[in-house]
């Protein structure tokens, strides 16, 4: 049977007893991530002898059975084992993938987590409230439902100062897979508006955050003039996370939203692909293009459209999408002027919208180069 993996976030509120604790967790992985860090380092340095997981859990054993570290049997030892996994995952990224060498983490890190995994059946949802392990139960807001076998947990403090739990969850694919109404559609992406499809439809932008700049600023502001290390401080930095935290939660409701209905609706979905960790560089338009969430939107799309039993193709990023006619095919260089928004074909005389032109070219050409006729 064909398994899928999700993650589902839902936010906890654990009492003053429950909190001390998950804090307690959160300094004890970061304490043996550091000092594993330091080890495996000076090793290295001294002996040119790399160590890797299993040697670490060894020494981890022995760590806590002394003095002055037995604290760090109070919390989760799953949680302590999967900090050692997180340090050698690092390194492994550092010598496969060229990442950066592994850093050490910080106290003052105002957003940090712990992962734990699911033995004996130690993280479940039982009415409003999930367990634990060593927490125990925790009331949790659970703004969905799910059926599978709960792998992982992931416990974090945000910000904010809010407390989430991130479920890694393994089910059925037949359950997951909800069949889609087998449109087809082309989708070119902007910054005006979010998107225009091959249909002529647009969805407008909803520039989360410009709404949201100026109360931002002065909420940065606010927390310049306050002295260091203090109580005030600290309370306008949590004011200033909420601000960021608000943001960040409206725009993923509208990706989710946006992308949801796309993949419910089509079975083949198309769009241009952009490299937009190089458009970023541009800083005229970097924040538009932060703010508006391109790579979030098209990640979502490519796991929503296989969950529906569809596919999203990418046409390549030079194809010149704005500047063909749909109705010739012939290419007018003139449009690559982005102040351009309608144009007519100065051979064939058809008006054209710039973005619904595009959208549907990208739509064709896509199906042609899946078809090979491209």
């Amino acid at each position: 049977m064909e398994t899928y993996t999700l993650g589902y976030k839902f936010r906890i509120y654990p009492d003053k007893e429950q909190t001390e604790l998950i804090n307690r967790t959160l300094g004890c992985c970061r304490f043996v991530y550091n000092h594993f860090l330091a080890v495996r380092r000076d090793q290295w340095q001294t002996n040119h002898k790399s160590i890797g997981y299993l040697e670490t859990a060894r020494l981890l054993t022995d760590l806590k059975k002394r003095e002055e570290t037995s604290w760090l049997k109070e919390v989760d030892s799953m949680a302590l084992q999967e900090s050692l996994r997180n340090l050698d995952r690092a390194f492994q990224n550092f010598f496969k993938l060229h990442t950066g060498y592994p850093h050490f983490k910080s106290k003052h890190s105002h957003s940090q987590s712990y992962r734990t995994r699911n033995q004996s059946n130690g993280v479940r949802i039982v009415g409003n409230k999930i367990k634990l392990p060593k927490i125990g139960f925790v009331k949790v807001k659970q703004s969905r439902a799910f059926d599978g076998r709960v792998l992982f947990a992931t416990v974090s403090r945000a910000a904010s100062g809010k407390y989430y739990v991130s479920l890694c969850v393994e089910q059925d694919k037949e359950k997951l897979v909800h069949p889609n109404k087998g449109g087809q559609i082309g989708i070119d992406v902007g910054l005006k508006a979010f998107y225009t499809d091959s249909s002529g439809n647009t969805v407008e932008n909803p520039h989360t955050l410009k709404k949201l700049l100026v109360k931002l600023k002065r909420e940065q502001c606010r927390l310049s003039r306050k002295m260091s290390k203090s109580q005030n401080r600290d309370k306008a930095r949590i004011r200033l996370a909420r601000v960021h935290e608000r943001i960040a939660n409206i725009r993923k409701d509208f990706l989710h939203k946006q992308t949801t209905r796309l993949a419910r609706e089509n079975q083949t979905v198309a769009v241009e692909h952009l490299n937009v960790k190089g458009m970023l560089k541009n800083h005229r338009l970097a924040q538009a293009i932060s703010d508006v969430g391109w790579s979030e939107f098209f990640r979502q799309l490519a796991y929503k459209t296989e969950l529906h039993g569809g596919e999203l193709l990418e046409v390549e990023t030079f194809y010149p999408s704005s500047q063909t006619c749909f109705a010739c095919g012939c290419q007018n260089k003139l449009v690559k002027d982005l102040n351009v928004r309608d144009w007519v074909c100065p051979v064939c005389g058809e008006y054209h919208d710039r973005d619904h032109n595009a959208a549907r070219n990208i739509l064709r050409h896509a199906l042609a180069s899946k078809a090979g006729t491209a």
